[in-house]
């Protein structure tokens, strides 16, 4: 407060994630991170792919299409979107950035390390340009959608088997969708189970996706929204469906529809 700074940066502790914050307080992360940065590469490189986490939002997807990028999902955990991207590179992809939600970011101009700090001297790189043009980077993310109502929740796993949970409830959820016009599966589910959803009107315009945590004993359920209630609809009809499941704990979700 009171300071001319025109952006703050935040590490973590080996330096491998970034967070910013721009010149009035407010934290680019996540899902606007990721746009902030892809909308700098597409101008350098039209066309470019962007690997992700598979949990970034439909408003990201739409946000690096409009700049004339492809946006693909992938899966949790930075060594998986690292590899895919250099994977999609050697198949002739241009890819230039694997990228997670929890600010984990690594560029084929560096060699696709794991590094926060050469994503913000980046950044920091870019707000110098755009300062001299009387821009700022926020002005590049004005065009970023974001959900009205988003929510993450936690299921624990009752069986020892963490796969064969997993994989029951991802088929009763398939399984519906053949059945359910309203349930629509997404192209780009390539971890666990991402189901999109038109809700008053609009187009694929909330979604929940379900899919092992990388690291504990859990599912995680990730549910987002562009209307009000929507995130509640849709776990409400989730819960309805898997309210039998016996292999992991639904409290949490009956909780958050009650």
């Amino acid at each position: 407060t009171g300071n001319t700074a025109d952006m703050g940066v935040l590490l973590d502790a080996d330096g491998d994630r970034a967070v910013i914050v721009d010149g009035q307080g407010r934290v680019i992360n996540g899902n606007r991170l990721i746009a902030l940065i892809s909308a700098i590469l597409l101008e350098e490189r039209p066309g470019a792919t962007i690997v992700t986490d598979s949990a970034t939002s439909s408003g990201l997807k739409r946000f690096i299409t409009e700049w004339g990028g492809v946006h693909y999902r992938f899966k949790r955990g930075y060594q998986n979107v690292i590899q895919e991207a250099i994977r999609l590179n050697g198949e002739g992809i241009d890819c230039p950035l694997a990228i997670e939600t929890s600010g984990h970011a690594a560029f084929r101009e560096n060699g696709f390390l794991d590094d926060g700090l050469y994503l913000a001297t980046r950044l920091a790189c870019e707000a110098l340009l755009r300062k001299r043009e009387g821009e700022t980077l926020g002005s590049l993310i004005q065009e970023l959608s974001e959900p009205v109502e988003r929510a993450e929740i936690r299921l624990g796993v009752l069986t020892e088997d963490m796969r064969q949970a997993a994989q029951s409830v991802t088929e009763t959820i398939l399984s519906h969708t053949l059945e359910d016009g309203a349930w629509h599966l997404a192209g780009d589910s390539r971890e666990g189970v991402r189901i999109l959803f038109d809700l008053e009107g609009g187009v694929e315009n909330a979604w929940f996706q379900l899919r092992p945590s990388v690291h504990e004993p859990q599912l995680v359920l990730s549910a987002e929204s562009d209307v009000p209630g929507g995130v509640r609809d849709i776990l409400g009809r989730l819960y309805q469906l898997i309210q039998q499941e016996r292999s992991i704990d639904l409290d949490p979700l009956r909780s958050a529809v009650r």
